[in-house]
């Protein structure tokens, strides 16, 4: 059963026109692109009023087309030499002490856009050298070598989303493979145990309980530090439907559940994405 009316829980808050121009300004004065106006996030009227965004690199046309994604599929355009700089500039005009990188997948790449993570996290670096870098990283084309890329820029957080659980990959992620973004996580732990590595999931496209669980016990198994839930909203009409709206005391059920397995940080929220406070995972250990 599709479900159309939103629960009272699931209010999402305008985005105030004054706010939203001065963040295009920057965005724009840069030739940049962000994932929360691309991926019609939600939370994009919070962020920008905190000075806030997460920066998406290597274009706005991504290779995948995840039923899903509000992003654009398509021919990506190469890669832009001047955007690493471009985005460390604009994160040093928000005075950011976390820098929240994400990417489109571009599978036209050899390298699945590494290189392109890895010169930007270093003049994150040199322009703000006491920021912390935290990037959401494709599956890379499943390489260890382009893993590793990312992994030498030693980023704070390496992150890559399984976004459902494996019953669901043939509807929701038809492109991509449930064992391959388990095992970048994997890798990435391996390549640099002092590297904190995170994932995301959505809920209401039709998982079960135990299916969430399961998940969660995966994510365990390769050493996952940071884990975040929240509730898939349609974010274009030719998305995927929402199958169910789940409740705030289910999220916060999976958040004991998460604390309890060992994972070092977990959000559990209706509006959580895996950018969303992303800064609040580090602060929440040290």
């Amino acid at each position: 059963m599709v479900i159309t009316k939103k629960p009272e829980w699931i209010r999402v808050r305008g985005v105030d026109e004054r706010v939203l121009n001065r963040m295009k300004a920057l965005v724009d004065k840069y030739h940049l692109h962000t994932v929360c106006e691309s991926a019609t996030c939600p939370n994009m009227g919070e962020c920008f009023c905190a000075g806030t965004a997460t920066f998406m690199i290597l274009g706005d046309i991504c290779t995948r087309n995840c039923a899903f994604c509000s992003v654009h599929s398509g021919k990506p355009l190469p890669p832009d030499p001047e955007e690493p700089l471009n985005v460390a500039r604009a994160a040093k005009e928000l005075e950011l002490k976390h820098v929240v990188l994400t990417c489109v997948t571009r599978d036209d790449l050899p390298d699945g856009g590494a290189r392109q993570f890895a010169r930007t996290i270093v003049e994150i670096k040199r322009l703000l050298p006491t920021a912390t870098t935290d990037v959401l990283v494709s599956d890379l084309k499943g390489s260890i070598d382009n893993l590793q890329i990312v992994i030498e820029a030693q980023p704070d957080i390496l992150a890559h989303n399984l976004e459902t659980v494996p019953s669901l990959y043939a509807t929701c992620r038809q492109q991509a493979s449930y064992e391959t973004s388990l095992a970048v996580l994997a890798h990435a732990k391996n390549l640099n145990p002092d590297v904190f590595t995170k994932s995301g999931i959505m809920v209401g496209l039709g998982e079960t309980r135990n299916e969430i669980i399961a998940v969660m016990q995966d994510l365990c198994r390769v050493n996952c530090d940071f884990l975040t839930i929240g509730q898939y909203l349609r974010p274009r009409a030719d998305n995927l439907a929402v199958k169910e709206f789940i409740t705030p005391e289910v999220f916060e059920e999976y958040q004991r559940i998460g604390e309890e397995m060992g994972f070092l940080y977990v959000a559990s929220s209706p509006f959580v994405r895996s950018s969303f406070r992303a800064e609040e995972a580090l602060k929440h250990i040290r």
